[in-house]
């Protein structure tokens, strides 16, 4: 699904990411893990068209998406979450969901004059959506809440909610389990999931959590000082001695 090749990104002279390349297969759960400082986020940012990479290129199947902005990644399907939730406060969870489609007929103006019908209709499809998002999300009880009331879980939730109202190819995951409380974690861990096997959605998650990254994740990729340093399964990587030694500087486990 997604192919990073050689992509590099210094900032002054700190090199956060170095000649990075790593594949995320399609239709797969890809665990991106390392310790403070490896350069993960990043990459994330490099991915999703936040920051532009001094060199290499991305490939989204077989299209080169290299420094497209993330406006023209959402269109293509490259979604992304955040660390600390990027909600609309001030709005329903029911309109944060709304909101997100792109080219909504109601966001000319010349349509609200001359196009009310369709904007009508559109949004009655719309709002079917968004409230078949919130039911699989289990989240119907705050449909009218304001988003700035959830909590972080709830947010995280809501977050994971709007990558489902477009047609997301491959979404990035960063550190959706940071800050959450363990029940709702299990509840984002079973929408992943869900979204994984039901309807086939690409996930790439950065997270500290191993135990979560264990759970989820059908490959681990273990970056460390902005390089990839290794891959495989969850077990191999917490016995893998570069990576006790990337984490800890000495023996021990991860």
């Amino acid at each position: 699904m997604l192919s990073i090749k050689n992509i590099s990104k210094s900032f002054g002279g700190i090199q956060a990411v170095n000649d990075a390349s790593l594949e995320i297969k399609k239709g797969s759960i890809t665990g991106l893990i390392g310790p403070n400082g490896a350069g993960k986020t990043t990459l994330f940012n490099i991915i999703a068209g936040n920051l532009e990479a001094n060199s290499g290129q991305i490939f989204l199947e077989e299209d080169n998406i290299t420094s497209l902005p993330s406006y023209r990644l959402f269109e293509k399907g490259v979604l992304r979450t955040f660390q600390i939730a990027h909600e609309f406060s001030k709005m329903t969870v029911l309109e944060n969901l709304m909101v997100v489609p792109g080219s909504q007929l109601g966001e000319k103006i010349l349509n609200t004059w001359f196009q009310r019908g369709k904007i009508k209709e559109e949004e009655k499809i719309i709002k079917k959506r968004a409230e078949e998002v919130i039911e699989f999300l289990n989240l119907s009880h705050l449909t009218y809440e304001l988003a700035g009331n959830l909590s972080g879980g709830q947010k995280k939730l809501l977050e994971l909610g709007r990558t489902m109202m477009v047609d997301a190819k491959i979404v990035l995951l960063d550190e959706v389990g940071a800050g959450v409380n363990r029940t709702l974690l299990n509840d984002i861990a079973n929408a992943i999931q869900k979204l994984n096997k039901e309807k086939g959605y690409t996930f790439c998650m950065i997270e500290h959590d191993i135990e979560f990254i264990g759970k989820l994740c059908d490959q681990v990729i273990v970056m460390a000082e902005g390089s990839v340093l290794v891959e495989g399964q969850i077990e191999e990587i917490k016995k893998n001695e570069k990576v006790i030694e990337a984490y800890l500087g000495r023996s021990g486990a991860v």
